[in-house]
């Protein structure tokens, strides 16, 4: 949830959409009397898919400041989608909605929900494991999508959202293909304030720029030990960021699989955007969304334009899977003013089957919470994760530490689900 302000705006790095199903989300934002920002530009933008010489696919803008112009225009573009992609378009949607209904199950109360003990429990019971064990391509092939379909919208997507083919695990895929439709949206000023807003509702004390450098089970404890020399002791340890990069010394050790991260490297960008570069003649014809289909040879996922400051001035984000050096920058860019990079490992590189480590990582008391990243990452992927470590926690902490478990409020767990939701 990183920002970055360049020609006086503030943007995100990334984490800058939610889906209009992510109730945990809906939630946060409700609790923390946050606003709501509904994506209205979406449809009005323009979408190019370039296969690194010309432009396969594009459609019109209708941002045209007359209602009834701008729905003309919508209509065009969804029988030009039509036209290219046939009725493959509704079977994908099909796809997403199956998905989302198995999702939704994580939201039921907690009566019905039971608390799971690790990934595959968890996805097995909502009957989403098996998209784990298989491609997306693979899924969306048996889903009789065309392969014209899955070769071009559906790898522009899944290049954008994940940084990575169709030869994703099924199910990080179908989410990546749900951050596509209608109705996004995200809290205006910035979906970081969700995480800041929880942080300081939750009365906990914070220890920034402190990194712990180690974790060790002692008798009834842990300790931790940090690079500021630093010694804390804890009843429960909950690690609630990628292993995988971390360099933290657990003792006694732990085993968990192999996992690469796939790192994306965005970098904004204020300038032109360059016309030939693409294979146009007028910057008039660019895109608003430049996305890109499965080549090597394409340094970039893809540009979208973040704002127009006039027509010759834009402020854009590219991802790409490598990082882009100036050179480079200067052919794409006819013009840049103000350049800023970051490089980040956004999330799992996914391959079918998948592993998942434990979520309870030693039998006692050391969880990690984004042991569920590996079937799909998001921020409502980790809050139903986070969640359900929660309900763990309690489950298998005594009674007795239990009551004298602190609260956000101060007291003991509410009864009904909203405050015990609050609680959580």
């Amino acid at each position: 949830m990183a920002t970055i302000t360049i020609a006086n705006n503030t943007f995100e790095a990334g984490a800058s959409i939610l889906h209009p199903k992510n109730y945990h989300a809906l939630k946060f934002t409700e609790f923390l009397q946050l606003k709501k920002k509904v994506s209205e530009d979406d449809d009005s933008e323009s979408l190019g898919i370039w296969d690194g010489e010309k432009f396969v696919f594009t459609t019109w803008s209708s941002n045209w400041g007359f209602s009834i112009v701008n729905k003309v225009v919508s209509w065009l573009n969804s029988c030009k989608l039509l036209w290219r992609y046939g009725f493959s378009l509704f079977k994908m949607q099909n796809y997403v909605e199956s998905m989302l209904d198995n999702f939704l199950k994580f939201y039921e109360g907690f009566d019905t929900r039971p608390v799971f003990n690790g990934v595959e429990e968890m996805l097995k019971w909502s009957g989403l494991y098996n998209l784990t064990s298989r491609t997306l391509e693979e899924e969306l092939i048996d889903a009789n999508l065309s392969p014209l379909l899955i070769n071009e919208l559906v790898t522009v997507i899944t290049r954008i959202n994940y940084g990575q083919s169709t030869r994703m695990s099924g199910l990080a895929g179908a989410v990546s293909l749900a951050g596509s439709g209608g109705g996004l949206w995200a809290v205006e000023g910035g979906n970081w304030q969700m995480a800041a807003g929880l942080i300081n509702s939750s009365d906990v004390k914070l220890h920034l720029n402190e990194e712990i450098q180690s974790v060790s089970h002692v008798g009834t404890h842990y300790e931790l030990n940090s690079t500021k020399g630093n010694s804390y002791v804890c009843q429960v340890t909950v690690f609630a960021t990628p292993l995988d990069e971390l360099k933290v010394k657990i003792e006694p050790p732990i085993s968990i699989p192999d996992r690469k991260m796939q790192h994306t490297h965005t970098t904004f960008i204020r300038g032109l955007l360059n016309p030939a570069y693409i294979g146009l003649g007028r910057v008039g014809d660019i895109p608003d969304l430049v996305g890109t289909l499965e080549d090597s040879k394409i340094p970039f996922s893809c540009i979208s334009v973040l704002k127009k400051h006039s027509r010759e001035d834009m402020t854009y984000k590219m991802f790409s899977r490598k990082p882009v050096d100036d050179a480079l920058l200067d052919q794409i860019f006819s013009i840049r003013k103000e350049t800023i990079q970051i490089d980040w490992a956004a999330y799992p590189h996914y391959e079918a089957p998948e592993a998942f480590a434990p979520f309870i990582l030693d039998d006692l008391h050391l969880y990690y919470v984004n042991a569920f990243e590996s079937a799909a990452s998001a921020m409502e992927t980790g809050a139903v994760s986070g969640e359900n470590i929660a309900r763990l926690i309690l489950s298998r902490i005594s009674t007795e530490a239990l009551s004298r478990l602190p609260t956000m409020k101060g007291t003991t767990f509410s009864s009904s689900r909203d405050d015990l939701y609050s609680d959580l």
